[in-house]
């Protein structure tokens, strides 16, 4: 067990609530202690979702364990049905629950409801949040498609449109509503007609006409491989495996497609609208080239991420990881092709580490990794959850198909141009011209305040403040030792913490802020490597020109 204050991951029975709360007509009670009814606000506060999500709970508490717990549970189900009338019902038990061993799953078949009920054997203290959703989506296609009377037909492909469904995107996902409206559109221009989207907005009878199209996008691999996957092998349905995030993963998804469906796609390829290949081209792009970035997050967007940086944009990807065990040796593969060793954790302080060590210009992450880079003064765009509410807009803003190529642009090359404008700023704080106090260029020089009341002028320069009292002075002049005291001690021990004198540390504050942090760590190895035990100017420029070799 390891005590911390951020986790990447739910247990999975909030798995199971991201595909409850994506669907309709599906209920989840959960058995479950009040401390662990959380569940609205992941969904109406995180996700902004104008309802509450479709989960009840058992909430017993501390004086019920002495008693029938079992008793609640079944109580909680049969309220629950009689009151919400769902078409079908999961139940399950949160990682609490699961130390007192009622099985409410056993109960609630025993209670031959009129409807499909999904029993969920989640693991708490093995699996996490991702794998309890693919299970559950799993089971439930599993169940609804089981509940089918009559054998799927389908019709040949000659003289009508094929069908696709689509298959992964959930509440909590990331992008996830705007992904469908991109993909969706992607799949009708190219002649396919979307049968089914599951879980996000179906319901469980859509889940039944599931095996009724020709086949399947898995759009998020971490939620539908394994349902894609059972209904290839049982239902001979292909899917697309090809994630269309980017210009080329984007092409690549419409030429899968059509290999798939026997579609022309040149056409749809050859008119896709989107800037980031113009941007590519051009001269300003220049200023992007060779920057180094680290990314981290779930592995379908980390791979996705990888493959853009590297081919769309010329970054330099330093390294690279995912929390998501699940899709550790899809992640470690696509490292090992640029030459990388995947950082597979869920621990933020191994993350920080890894990421405060290959000193990136730019950090691709969840809400953890911007925090680390706000710490490490480095520029940082969300691309794969956990995330914060700000990452949820109201806007269209997808990550997938042509137009999620602009949006990702837009969201990764902008804090790079701010980062260039700040340093600007920070460049020329102390200039006559544009210091804090300098008034606006546009306006007239402000007259002093003393010029106006005394019609004298002020001094070019206020002499720094003197004591008010001779306490002051006597505390001043005792604390000054005090403050030399660290210096002397770091010049003993130079070799291993070497002291930057003023004159270096104002040319090192002359650096962009973006890349300073690692021009001080490469100047203070320098040092010590060579002995050196004050940091001066010339010391940071050969510094500079050694590792520039």
């Amino acid at each position: 067990m390891q005590l911390t204050l951020w986790t990447y991951e739910g247990p999975p029975h909030v798995g199971a609530m991201r595909i409850a709360t994506s669907m309709t007509g599906v209920h989840y009670v959960l058995h479950a202690p009040q401390g662990d009814t959380y569940a609205d606000l992941l969904f109406t506060m995180i996700e902004r979702r104008d309802r509450r999500p479709p989960v009840t709970y058992t909430t017993f508490q501390a004086r019920d364990l002495g008693g029938d717990t079992a008793n609640l549970v079944i109580t909680a189900i049969t309220d629950a049905y009689e009151r919400f009338k769902p078409q079908a019902m999961l139940v399950g038990e949160s990682c609490t629950a699961e130390l007192i061993q009622d099985q409410p799953g056993s109960l609630a078949m025993g209670l031959k409801l009129p409807v499909p009920v999904v029993p969920l054997d989640l693991p708490s203290y093995s699996k996490k949040e991702n794998w309890g959703a693919s299970e559950t989506f799993y089971h439930l296609v599993r169940t609804m498609v089981g509940t089918r009377t009559a054998p799927v037909v389908r019709a040949p492909l000659e003289g009508r449109r094929p069908k696709a469904n689509i298959l992964g995107p959930t509440a909590l996902g990331f992008r996830c509503r705007d992904d469908v409206r991109e993909v969706r559109a992607l799949l009708e221009s190219v002649g396919v007609e979307v049968h089914v989207v599951a879980p996000w907005g179906a319901s469980p009878a859509d889940l039944v006409r599931l095996p009724e199209a020709d086949f399947n996008v898995s759009l998020y691999p971490e939620i539908s491989q394994t349902t894609a996957g059972w209904l290839q092998r049982t239902h001979g349905m292909p899917y697309v495996k090809t994630v269309p995030i980017g210009v080329g993963a984007t092409r690549e998804f419409l030429r899968e497609v059509g290999a798939i469906a026997g579609v022309d796609v040149t056409a749809a390829i050859d008119a896709g609208a989107t800037r980031l290949p113009w941007y590519s081209r051009s001269v300003d792009s220049t200023y992007l080239t060779g920057k180094r970035v680290y990314i981290f997050g779930d592995g379908t967007h980390v791979i996705s991420a990888a493959r853009m940086a590297k081919e769309e944009l010329g970054f330099h990807v330093v390294g690279m990881g995912t929390y998501a065990r699940e899709m550790a040796r899809d992640v470690r593969a696509a490292a090992t092709a640029m030459g990388l060793d995947a950082l597979i954790s869920d621990d933020y302080l191994e993350v920080e580490k890894a990421i405060g060590e290959s000193a990136p210009e730019l950090v691709l992450g969840t809400q953890m990794e911007r925090h680390i880079a706000k710490r490490l003064g480095v520029p940082c765009a969300v691309i794969s959850g956990p995330f914060h509410v700000q990452d949820v807009p109201a806007r269209h803003s997808p990550q997938m198909g042509w137009e999620g190529s602009n949006v990702i642009f837009d969201a990764w090359v902008h804090p790079l141009m701010m980062g260039l404008e700040e340093h600007l700023l920070h460049m020329f704080r102390e200039d006559f011209e544009f210091h804090g106090d300098a008034a606006p260029s546009h306006l007239h020089a402000p007259a002093r305040a003393e010029a106006t009341t005394t019609g004298e002028s002020a001094p070019e320069s206020a002499p720094e403040s003197a004591p008010e009292s001779a306490t002051e002075v006597a505390v001043t002049a005792v604390a000054a030792p005090v403050v030399a005291a660290p210096v002397v001690a770091a010049k003993v021990v130079a070799e291993e913490a070497p002291v930057w004198t003023a004159a270096g540390e104002k040319e090192l504050g002359k650096i962009p802020f973006f890349v300073r942090g690692k021009a001080r760590r490469n100047t203070e190895k320098f040092a010590v490597a060579q002995g050196i035990s004050q940091i001066t100017v010339d010391t940071l420029y050969e510094a500079k020109a050694h590792y520039g070799k």
